[in-house]
């Protein structure tokens, strides 16, 4: 027998040396150096799509920040009571009590009104009264100033000099639709002369408000026939006790007929607000969402028209021992590239847009961090599913096949 031919044992020859990450990034640079105009373009749709995010998001918390810092300033423990109907349509009167019944409730820290004045408010005799601008008169006490937390723009408030006096303070809105500009000039108030001593500022928790010309209860009176029942209460207690308050505050001022009463709270009216700021938001991050997928797909179709370009470069790099994973690589990386460079542009204009806005309307600009960094992952997030398919493509395109390709 002839002796056995000893087996060849293979030897797997050297791994593919693993590039460093800077000659990766550099590698996946050319091909966007090579083509900037159209890179540039890509990188603007990934661009827009977070700029609106960003900014967005940054205007909305900005906005909630101002209103939150508002609420803090005006208070949340602020209730009114508001004379209605009954059932059977009969006007509710609230007694002229109303207000002490209301400061024996043990919580309330200050309570205050105001009651409706039969009276039509013109500039001068000379303006019939059917054109009468729509502001209307109400009597109120001295101490609603300071229950609204509201301030005066010009003039003095009602005080107990001059509450018993033909004189008047106007709200923002009715001094503007009467053409008042500063204290001491006069107005027609049903019958009487009556001078304006002060013009409120806008009074936000209770805009209404803004459109009537307040006079003393002594003088309300005294010169326009005013009954002295309240039509509207203002109370203020301790934020853990509001609820409880609001509880027993229509059975206090009218008892029996509390159904004919409303009791509400001011601030709700601005918390609803940034709801609806909320819901807001969500739509256009919606529509930020979509500028971002279509950014991303042209993203996407830049790289493929550079895969069908390219393959000439492709198939060199193979014939010269470049590896189908090598390949993968080279194109994935500039596709995020060219998505981070459109992300970092998007994310600094969301930026300037929110601090532009803010500084527009008086606001402290707020850009949560978490924002710029979302808007980056989404980037290479985008970058990543755009380039995937192109890198894969170019990967398979056989050496022979790329070189002969025109």
């Amino acid at each position: 027998m002839s002796p056995r031919t000893p087996r060849r044992v293979r030897r797997p020859g050297p791994k593919p040396a693993r590039p460093a990450l800077r000659d990766v990034l550099a590698l996946g640079a050319v091909g966007l150096r090579a083509r900037r105009a159209r890179a540039a373009l890509s990188a603007l749709g990934i661009a827009i799509g977070i700029a609106t995010m960003v900014a967005v998001i940054g205007v909305s918390h900005s906005s909630t920040s101002d209103l939150m810092a508002r609420l803090d300033r005006l208070g949340t423990n602020l209730l009114t009571v508001e004379a209605g109907e009954e059932r059977d349509g009969t006007p509710v009167k609230l007694p002229k009590s109303a207000v002490a019944m209301v400061e024996r409730i043990g919580p309330v820290q200050q309570a205050t009104a105001t009651g409706h004045v039969d009276a039509r408010i013109r500039r001068s005799d000379l303006v019939p009264e059917e054109r009468a601008p729509g502001v209307t008169a109400q009597a109120a006490r001295t101490d609603l100033l300071a229950a609204l937390n509201a301030e005066m723009a010009r003039g003095t408030w009602l005080n107990s000099a001059n509450e018993r006096l033909p004189v008047t303070v106007l709200g923002s809105v009715a001094a503007r639709r009467l053409g008042v500009t500063a204290p001491g000039e006069k107005i027609r108030m049903g019958d009487e002369y009556v001078v304006v001593v002060g013009i409120l500022a806008p009074v936000e928790l209770v805009p209404t408000l803004d459109r009537v010309a307040l006079v003393g209860f002594p003088a309300a009176r005294t010169y326009f026939g005013f009954d002295g029942h309240p039509t509207m209460i203002f109370e203020r207690s301790p934020d853990a006790t509001v609820e409880d308050v609001r509880a027993v505050l229509a059975r206090t001022v009218s008892p029996g007929a509390e159904h004919g009463v409303k009791v509400s709270r001011p601030s709700d009216a601005l918390a609803a607000k940034a709801a609806t700021d909320e819901g807001l938001t969500a739509l256009m991050l919606g529509l930020g969402a979509v500028a971002l997928l279509v950014g991303a797909v042209g993203v996407a179709n830049t790289m493929i028209v550079s895969v069908l370009e390219r393959r000439r470069e492709i198939g060199l790099r193979r014939a010269l021992g470049a590896t189908r994973n090598a390949i993968r690589i080279q194109f994935l990386t500039e596709s995020l590239l060219l998505s981070a460079v459109g992300g970092a542009a998007g994310a600094a204009i969301g930026s300037a847009a929110t601090l532009g806005f803010a500084r527009f309307q008086g606001w402290t600009a707020v850009i949560p961090p978490w924002s710029l960094a979302g808007g980056v992952g989404a980037t290479l997030l985008v970058g990543a599913l755009a380039g995937l398919y192109p890198a894969v493509r170019a990967s398979r395109l056989h050496p022979t096949v790329a070189l002969n390709a025109m």
